[in-house]
């Protein structure tokens, strides 16, 4: 159990040798949020799976929003508010830690959402021996997570707003039934995976309440 300082979207952050190793790759997910941000409706972003909480800190710097971030490990959770509070954003970093369906309350919406869960199916895991099995087995289709990941995305995004999840190929965005109310518009393309924009389907469907209510 050991930490290592890297440089993710030119912030120095520490990571625990129990998470996944940040991808260079996602800082694409941060931008895209960033670039984002100033489209969508005022409140926090939710960022699900965050593990060190890079990808949504780089997507914040320059913003003011609040930012609740989650994941199961307490690991994860310990290593977010160390992060935020070297950047100088710790009291704008809310972090819970628990199973997704139980941190964020019912009547709580985000305007963003970033979701990195893991997308590896339990098969293909083998393949990755240098990372934790927690932080990439998505389980018999690497969908189960990411599953998780929309149910909460479309009882908890906003009216007008807009959720990147992050997952492997584009066969496995096509193959992911997403809840009603809930649409991609919009999917790009990199070497080691992918990114989905959804949007709610309609307005009247959302019927949670802006912003944090703890």
């Amino acid at each position: 159990m050991a930490r290592s300082v890297f440089t993710f979207a030119g912030l120095h952050l520490e990571t625990d040798d129990r998470l996944l190793t940040p991808r260079a790759w996602t800082q694409e997910q941060s931008a895209w949020a960033a670039d984002l941000l100033p489209q969508l409706p005022e409140g926090p972003v939710l960022e699900l799976c965050a593990g060190a909480g890079h990808i949504g800190l780089a997507a914040l710097r320059q913003s003011g929003r609040r930012l609740v971030a989650v994941d199961r490990e307490t690991v994860a959770a310990d290593m977010i508010r160390d992060n935020a509070e070297r950047l100088g954003m710790a009291s704008r970093v809310e972090v819970r830690c628990g199973e997704l369906s139980r941190v964020v309350d019912r009547d709580e919406c985000f305007a963003p959402v970033i979701a990195d869960p893991p997308w590896v199916p339990t098969s293909g895991i083998g393949r990755f021996p240098e990372d934790p099995r927690g932080a990439i087995d998505g389980g018999d289709d690497g969908l189960t997570v990411a599953r998780q990941c929309v149910e909460v995305i479309a009882q908890h995004l906003l009216p007008w707003g807009a959720a990147l999840l992050q997952l492997g190929t584009l066969e496995q965005v096509g193959a992911l039934d997403l809840p009603a109310g809930l649409v991609v518009v919009e999917v790009r393309e990199y070497p080691r995976g992918v990114l989905a924009r959804l949007v709610p389907a309609g307005a009247d469907q959302v019927s949670c309440a802006a912003g944090p209510s703890r």
